[in-house]
């Protein structure tokens, strides 16, 4: 019996796009192919299980509290590629034994969904490891970190993130332009009556707000705006694994409301989606990447100056979404939903999925290729 290919998705967990982006691209290659064997791992807390929620933590609470220094970080190192830092401690102590899972493992092909990964393997490369690595960029920017001699392909969101990379000195062959890969069931859309039923929610304007965990629900003044249309819209709120907001809201008497729905960690994103007629959210790439392929229009949050500003720039342009000025904003799209432009809105919906530049199974159809299958 033929031995099946393997294939090593490695991420990290500095927010849970980049991973997301690894999963969704691992149930896309077994769909496609039964010939395929993938294993998902996020080095630093596979490796360093205590260590490594400690520094997200850290990290979260940096983009929430101090976002321009993450912007001035991600401005500084933009120009550069993470190699030159792969020398650092934390480096060394994250991904001592990169080496040994990759020898245990035996893949035919790594690809890498976060830049440290990308940095790590490419390290190992240049010291003697013959395993292809393929690096799929889970935003709408080509940042410096990205980069690497040793990566023996890329797999980018769009031509404008193509042209970058050539910029940067990336030769075009190695580049293909796929898109984000998402999960398959962000491929498709529900009936929306019987989502509605299981989820146990009412039939009328939906709107889901999104970012528990980075900054969004912790805005005092958006969030009582928010609720304030409690009587006339249904309001999902979805806080991830932000417990202590979802405490806070569950206790505050506004959010105490047949129409208002509290949700913490939940793997049916994409069923809030299919019954929801706008999301708000912080515009993270894989987010944005879903609700695109789900045709759902996005109101952006507060972007970090960086890549979120990249990726809000690009859904906005594509008329996928705006961003939030003022309250004056959200009060122009929660008075369109309740108004005579709520079948105008279904509508667009459809056409956003139309218009979508690229097919959902493109990246991972791109791997099978890569693999010879």
């Amino acid at each position: 019996m033929m031995r099946k290919k393997r294939v090593l998705l490695l991420s990290e967990g500095f927010g849970a796009g980049h991973t997301q982006a690894a999963q969704g691209l691992s149930m896309g290659l077994r769909q496609l192919s039964s010939n395929v064997k993938t294993r998902v791992l996020e080095l630093g807390a596979f490796q360093h299980p205590t260590i490594a929620p400690w520094i997200f933590s850290a990290y979260r609470k940096t983009v929430t509290n101090n976002p321009n220094l993450i912007g001035m970080l991600y401005q500084s190192y933009n120009s550069k590629s993470l190699s030159r830092l792969s020398s650092l401690a934390l480096h060394r102590i994250f991904y001592a034994s990169s080496a040994n899972i990759i020898k245990q493992l035996e893949p035919d092909l790594i690809i890498s969904t976060h830049p440290f990964p990308t940095v790590i393997v490419s390290r190992l490369k240049r010291a003697g490891l013959s395993t292809p690595l393929c690096t799929v960029i889970t935003d709408y920017d080509a940042h410096g970190s990205w980069v690497d001699s040793a990566v023996n392909s890329y797999l980018v969101s769009t031509a404008e993130v193509k042209n970058k990379l050539i910029q940067r000195g990336v030769t075009s062959e190695v580049i293909q332009v796929t898109g984000i890969p998402v999960h398959p069931k962000f491929w498709r859309l529900s009936n929306r009556e019987e989502t509605r039923n299981s989820l146990g929610l009412h039939n009328m304007p939906t709107v889901l707000i999104m970012g528990g965990g980075w900054g969004l629900i912790d805005n005092e003044e958006i969030m009582a705006y928010i609720a304030r249309w409690r009587n006339q819209i249904q309001l999902i709120f979805c806080t991830g694994n932000n417990e202590k907001v979802m405490q806070r809201l569950a206790n505050d008497p506004r959010f105490q409301h047949p129409n208002i729905h509290l949700v913490g960690f939940t793997k049916d994103i994409d069923k809030l989606m299919d019954i929801s007629d706008l999301l708000i959210t912080k515009p993270g790439g894989m987010t944005c990447t879903e609700a695109m392929a789900k045709g759902i229009p996005m109101l952006f949050y507060n972007p970090i100056p960086g890549q979120e500003e990249e990726n809000c720039q690009y859904f906005s342009e594509h008329g996928f979404g705006e961003t939030i000025q003022s309250s004056r904003t959200i009060e122009a799209w929660f008075r369109r939903l309740l108004g005579d432009e709520y079948s105008s809105i279904q509508q667009k919906r459809y056409n956003n999925q139309l218009n979508i530049e690229y097919n959902p199974q493109y990246c991972s159809e791109s791997i099978i290729k890569l693999l010879q299958l």
